[in-house]
């Protein structure tokens, strides 16, 4: 998911994403959802079927889902199991249903969302209906389990007006006129995903099929009232998907879908149909590395999902670097540089106010997890792992990974483990100080030249203790440069570098490799 600045402080107003608890005696092995939409008013017609099974004994199946309270929320009407009514209770955002038996139960149920599907009016004044999950909004309009640690298999069966188009998670199925009045659209996917991205949008739409890109069906699905320029707009998608299918692996979803939408953020990640903001398209292709950042999402976050809320830098973090990546492929290195050091300036400027490390378990409302520690300093500490194990390594290490987690879970400590095998060195002390502890070296040296020597003491201002390679280029007269690069391991330490003459200037970090700030 991508924030745009502007959003920051709609955000801040937003009721909170608050932190629904994992339910480790269920596992859910499929969803079969059945909506019924309507264009006289905003309720929703619901049947869910749920295929479960018990981790262990049990005879209550808790499921997350919003009861209805002053006019919004959802209202059950019946629970069925191998055509018996069940008995339960529902309330506030919990569901639990009174079973022993394993197996397949019928949820028939109505209502406002509250949330989560969000039925509104686009920019050109048309109704639309999208789902937005993120983060554990998917309860507040289908019952489940709202974590991204229960992954299941999921189909949609959506029936609409028939003025409407239907985008949704998974492969289309089936395109059937009711009647007159309505249409019937059943989206299934095989694969199993986390609840924050299985999604259904309706609205009318123009839809441009680009072909196969990288085996995978591509296609743009934007407001007809600005075809050309979203269908120009999204066909960018054809080469940032060809980037990332080539470093990291196949495309890991049957079709790649993006979508105009409304969502509230700028753009969100949903399985093989992205939803971006309205104004992502403008004719111009400012987007380009909006649309980059939630690709990558694809393997990151959607396929290989943290394995809880506290490693969200898993999945945010990715994304930002490997748009960072896509950047320095398409447009060089410069470009790559420049979008590091605004991420390192956003992370410093967080740092001032905010005292958490990249781990937070501490948040109770997820939406305080949108945050520099997620995005701009979870890239950065991809960046330096790129560098201490070299580009060779690292990729191995991401290939590694992926390959071992898609369509799983992880937690930081996988990643480590997949970094340590492809590169041979112990990161322990890296990921624990660069994810697990607040901040990041404040640095101060001082410096003179005398004897043929240049002595440099550099100190860290910063109360955590951190160990890392500083660089220094050191240019002389004659237009000559030098790069001496130093392990620092102690708060100040004292090095002395022999030099033919003194040198006319002094650049710290030079390649942009570190993340850090300046101390006085």
């Amino acid at each position: 998911m991508k924030r745009i600045f502007f959003l920051l402080s709609i955000l801040n107003i937003l009721a909170p994403a608050l932190l629904l608890a994992q339910n480790p005696k269920v596992d859910i092995q499929e969803y079969e959802f059945h909506l019924k939409l309507n264009d006289n008013n905003d309720i929703i017609e619901g049947k869910t079927l749920i295929d479960f099974k018990y981790t262990e004994g049990a005879d209550v199946l808790e499921l997350d889902f919003a009861a209805e309270e002053n006019g919004k929320g959802m209202q059950v009407d019946k629970i069925l199991q191998n055509g018996k009514r069940l008995d339960f209770k529902h309330s506030g955002e919990k569901l639990n249903i009174s079973t022993t038996a394993e197996g397949e139960v019928t949820i028939y149920y109505h209502g406002i969302p509250e949330d989560g599907l969000i039925i509104s009016e686009n920019k050109y004044g048309d109704r639309t209906f999208f789902g937005d999950n993120w983060p554990n909004r998917a309860h507040l309009w289908l019952p489940l389990i709202d974590h991204p640690s229960d992954k299941a298999k999921v189909s949609f069966h959506v029936t609409a007006p028939s003025k409407y188009q239907v985008v949704a998670t998974g492969t289309l199925q089936e395109v059937t006129n009711l009647d007159d009045d309505n249409s019937l659209y059943v989206y299934a996917s095989p694969l199993e995903l986390p609840t924050k991205v299985m999604v259904i949008g309706v609205a009318e739409f123009a839809v441009q099929h680009l072909g196969e890109i990288a085996e995978i069906p591509l296609s743009s699905w934007v407001y007809p009232e600005n075809k050309e320029a979203g269908f120009f707009d999204y066909a960018q998608a054809e080469r940032i998907l060809n980037y990332f299918t080539e470093k990291i692996g196949p495309f890991p979803f049957t079709k790649l879908a993006n979508v105009q939408s409304t969502t509230r953020y700028g753009g969100m990640e949903n399985a093989g149909n992205i939803f971006y903001f309205e104004n992502s398209v403008d004719g111009k292709r400012t987007s380009e590395f909006l649309m980059a950042h939630e690709i990558a999402h694809q393997w990151f976050g959607d396929s290989a999902s943290e394995s809880d809320w506290s490693h969200l830098w898993l999945s945010e973090g990715f994304a930002t670097y490997f748009t960072d990546l896509y950047a320095e492929d398409q447009y060089g290195k410069s470009k790559l540089n420049e979008k590091l050091w605004e991420e390192r300036q956003q992370v410093i400027d967080f740092s001032k106010t905010t005292k958490t490390a990249i781990i937070d378990s501490s948040r109770t409302d997820l939406m305080e997890l949108l945050n520099p520690n997620s995005y701009q300093k979870g890239a950065w500490v991809l960046h330096m792992l790129r560098r201490k194990v070299g580009d060779e390594n690292f990729w191995k290490a991401i290939q590694q990974y992926y390959q071992k987690y898609k369509f799983s879970n992880a937690t930081s400590a996988d990643l480590e483990v997949e970094f340590e095998a492809a590169s041979g060195e112990d990161l322990d002390q890296f990921f624990k100080q660069w994810t697990t502890q607040y901040g990041q070296p404040k640095i101060k040296y001082d410096h003179k030249f005398e004897d043929g020597k240049w002595k440099v003491t550099i100190q860290q201002l910063q109360k955590n203790h951190f160990e890392f390679p500083l660089e220094f280029e050191l240019r002389f007269y004659d237009h000559t440069s030098k790069i001496i690069e130093f392990d620092i391991t102690k708060k100040k330490e004292t090095f002395e570098v022999e030099l033919q003459e003194e040198p006319v200037s002094i650049s710290l970090d030079p390649y942009t490799n570190l993340l850090f700030e300046m101390g006085h």
